[in-house]
């Protein structure tokens, strides 16, 4: 089993939320999601954008369990971020996971119904 490769977030200038998160298949055909085999969780998959100075990059990142409040365009925390090495059947890359992903302030309450006629 590869090592997982810890990236340290806090040298980023931004963190945002550039696809918002979907639940990653097991089987395309029938749906079925994929769980965390350690949690039981349903897995998430969300593009983050990375930002260090003038320059940007998006990953997708796989979490354990749906990542509340986080929609496209939030500055988000990744806490955990790390890059897994993977080869499987000639193919090879890295899959990124992170243990979880908030987004930096918590979403805005919408506006009380009602009010003065």
């Amino acid at each position: 089993m590869p090592i997982a490769l810890p990236i340290e977030t806090s040298k980023f200038t931004g963190i945002f939320c550039a696809v918002a998160p979907a639940v990653r298949l097991a089987n395309r055909e029938t749906g079925q999601p994929r769980i965390d085999r350690d949690t039981g969780l349903t897995m998430y998959q969300v593009g983050v954008c990375l930002m260090a100075g003038s320059q940007a990059e998006v990953i997708n990142v796989t979490v354990a369990g749906e990542p509340k409040g986080v929609v496209q365009g939030v500055p988000v925390q990744v806490r955990d971020l790390a890059a897994v090495p993977w080869e499987n059947e000639g193919r090879h890359g890295i899959a990124f996971r992170a243990s979880a992903i908030t987004p930096l302030t918590p979403p805005a309450a919408p506006p009380a119904k009602g009010g003065a006629q």
